[in-house]
């Protein structure tokens, strides 16, 4: 899964997802419709994952020019972080670490920027996860449930699961989104391999909005004194 979460870095993080699309497979309940002339065209009722991108502004995405963000991790004492840069229209991307800064085209990799873009891709789908839902539907099968409990405020939520089954960089892993009414992601779960056991459980907080892009800001993790959020956002547009 050209995806996120290239795995945690030997601090914290997941594997992430590619940018390929496919048609979302939900256990939605289809509205019925007894009216000889119906009102309502169900080709345009949205998918849970769509009703997710668009609560988070996938709207807008068209008009971003360039993001800029930092991805940080605090581990106790340990902090580590890297800087981003992306125009998605021409998929350039620029990594700056303590290290190196590194320019690349996402469409000509080659050993050294398939590295970094390994990482980029980890920290991106951090950032935009509810848009890879929208992008990555050609990567994944989901499944939609009503009602289920969440793992960290054990509050009842909706929940939707995703389970990569090709491309990217590690297929086989699964995510369960953990949303309300909003249709804002407040907890998710990650699942290597698609494992039942869950390999981290963090919160979705923080969000804020960049030019009609909604971003969370901070997720906490389940157990520990760890934390992973993003610093210097920005958000540039046509």
């Amino acid at each position: 899964m050209k995806k996120v979460l290239v795995a945690l870095s030997s601090i914290l993080l997941c594997v992430a997802c590619n940018n390929n699309t496919k048609k979302e497979n939900t256990y939605e309940e289809e509205i019925e419709i007894r009216d000889p002339k119906p009102v309502v065209d169900k080709k345009k009722i949205p998918t849970t994952a769509e009703a997710i991108a668009n609560a988070n502004g996938l709207q807008h995405w068209d008009k971003v020019k360039e993001i800029k963000f930092t991805f940080n991790v605090d581990r106790d004492s340990i902090h580590y972080h890297r800087s981003w840069s992306w125009k998605p229209k021409n998929d350039i991307v620029t990594l700056t670490s303590e290290q190196d800064t590194i320019t690349y085209n996402r469409t000509q990799l080659d050993s050294t920027s398939t590295k970094a873009d390994q990482r980029f891709i980890n920290d991106k789908y951090w950032l935009l996860a509810p848009f890879n839902l929208v992008w990555d539907a050609a990567s994944f099968t989901s499944k939609h449930e009503v009602k289920a409990i969440a793992p960290i405020s054990n509050v009842e939520m909706q929940k939707l699961t995703i389970v990569y089954n090709k491309g990217g960089y590690t297929p086989g892993d699964a995510y369960d989104f953990y949303f309300e009414g909003d249709f804002s992601i407040k907890e998710w779960v990650f699942r290597k391999n698609n494992q039942p056991e869950p390999s981290m459980i963090t919160t979705w907080e923080n969000y804020q909005n960049f030019n009609g892009i909604k971003i969370a800001k901070t997720h906490k993790l389940h157990e520990g004194n760890r934390k992973l959020y993003f610093t210097e956002i920005e958000v540039i547009t046509d």
